[in-house]
């Protein structure tokens, strides 16, 4: 290994599959199989297999006494060359320029796309930010006659990544004309939580999602086959349980360093499966920061050479991926709250097959696919709801049951809804009283 690298320990012992990350803590990273590798005093001979794709540089040892491959990628047709990147993010930023990234939801509701400019002066308010547009026409937002699209700034947060005084600018869609681009789901949202002002709506998020390798498999699992049954990998410690947290405490961190109201991680329960939680925040600032928590663990994970995937139902017996939503107003929040809660769920069960086309962005279909009354899920075709009840619709907590008074959670939504249409519809329905 090069002298400025720290000790690489062995990470591959016999006959077998590893795959690691941050074998230079914060400079490199590290994918490979090998197969197979001699036992002590045996001939030294090994064969390495990278996943279809060749890299420029592999430093190995194999030593008499026992078998020891230790590798650093440094790749620039799977992965860039991450210590010459820091050679030149190092560099001193001119104090009077500021790169703002525009971030926003391009034409399938789920997807996310961002380009920066340089500015000459430190935004402190989305206001202060200019207009932008970008090519609709390669975002499946317009046709290339008439391919504007304008983009604007919403909300602002600290970039993790290039650091200094730069930002991340989370846009809202326009078209050309001024008029409200119909992915544009924020705008309407933004309507209606002022319209529920007075209810001080919260909202909590526990987003889902799965790390997926260059092969778009689960992070970790065998190539040709499954992982033990599931079980041990819920909030699970150990690498042959957990994989991936490297990129999950990046993640946490980085969005504490954005200005995320993020309250936790956990590993979920299929393996590579992860959770992050967003809130409790009121109105529409719990989905602006879902958005930009989902930004920065798809722009984490490339750092690692990782792909991040929110898809709903990836294996069909496995866990699926969900947006549990927590939600309280202020009635509900205060002491005997807890008969607020009950006719909210009330109000809920009457417009069951209505939410649900608002909780995923294919109208439905992705749930249908998920909610199985399996792995912890309800029927998509019945609402239930029950006090610490994991198969329902919608849960009341256990301790929200005893203090009377707290919050519900909606544990229908996928794991890529879009939390403006959600939020939304929470509000018609059991704040200003909408039905069918």
């Amino acid at each position: 290994v090069p002298r400025q690298g720290r000790t690489v320990r062995p990470i591959l012992w016999g006959l077998g599959l590893n795959i690691c990350t941050n074998v230079w803590p914060g400079k490199t990273n590290l994918v490979f199989s090998a197969l197979p590798l001699p036992k002590a005093g045996q001939k030294r001979h090994c064969q390495i297999f990278f996943v279809k794709q060749s890299f420029d540089l592999l430093n190995f040892s194999l030593t008499r006494k026992r078998s020891v491959m230790a590798g650093v990628m440094l790749g620039t047709k799977l992965c860039t060359n991450k210590i010459v990147l820091e050679r030149y993010m190092s560099l001193p930023q001119p104090k009077d320029k500021v790169q703002c990234m525009y971030v926003w939801i391009d034409g399938t509701g789920e997807n996310l796309r961002a380009k920066t400019r340089t500015l000459d002066f430190v935004p402190k308010d989305p206001k202060e930010l200019p207009i932008w547009n970008f090519d609709g026409s390669s975002t499946g937002q317009a046709v290339g006659e008439n391919s504007d699209v304008m983009i604007h700034p919403v909300a602002l947060y600290q970039d993790p990544v290039r650091g200094n005084n730069n930002r991340l600018v989370l846009c809202e869609t326009y078209a050309h004309d001024g008029k409200v681009h119909p992915t544009n789901l924020r705008h309407g949202c933004v309507q209606v939580m002022e319209k529920a002002k007075s209810f001080k709506p919260w909202f909590a998020f526990e987003q889902e999602y799965t790390l997926m390798d260059i092969d778009d498999q689960p992070f970790g699992w065998p190539k040709n086959g499954f992982p033990g049954p599931q079980g041990p990998y819920y909030t699970s410690v150990g690498a042959n349980k957990a994989y991936g947290r490297d990129v999950v405490e990046a993640h946490y961190k980085a969005c504490l360093r954005a200005g995320i109201n993020i309250f936790g991680t956990n590993a979920e329960g299929m393996p590579s499966q992860w959770e992050f939680q967003i809130g409790p925040s009121e109105g529409i600032t719990a989905s602006d920061d879902l958005w930009m928590a989902r930004f920065l663990i798809h722009r984490i994970a490339e750092d690692f050479g990782i792909a991040v995937t929110l898809e709903p139902k990836l294996k069909k017996d496995w866990s699926g991926a969900g947006g549990h939503v927590n939600f309280s107003t202020v009635q509900m929040r205060q002491p005997g709250g807890l008969a607020v809660i009950k006719e909210a769920v009330e109000k809920l069960s009457k417009r069951h097959q209505t939410h649900l086309k608002f909780y995923d962005p294919k109208g439905g279909a992705d749930n249908l696919r998920r909610l199985t009354c399996m792995h912890e899920t309800s029927s998509f075709y019945e609402f239930t709801h029950g006090v610490a009840h994991r198969n329902a619709s919608v849960r009341i907590p256990r301790q929200v049951n005893e203090d009377g008074c707290g919050y519900l959670e909606d544990r229908r939504p996928t794991a890529n809804c879009d939390p403006y249409a959600v939020t939304e519809m929470l509000v018609r329905t059991t704040c200003l009283n909408e039905t069918d």
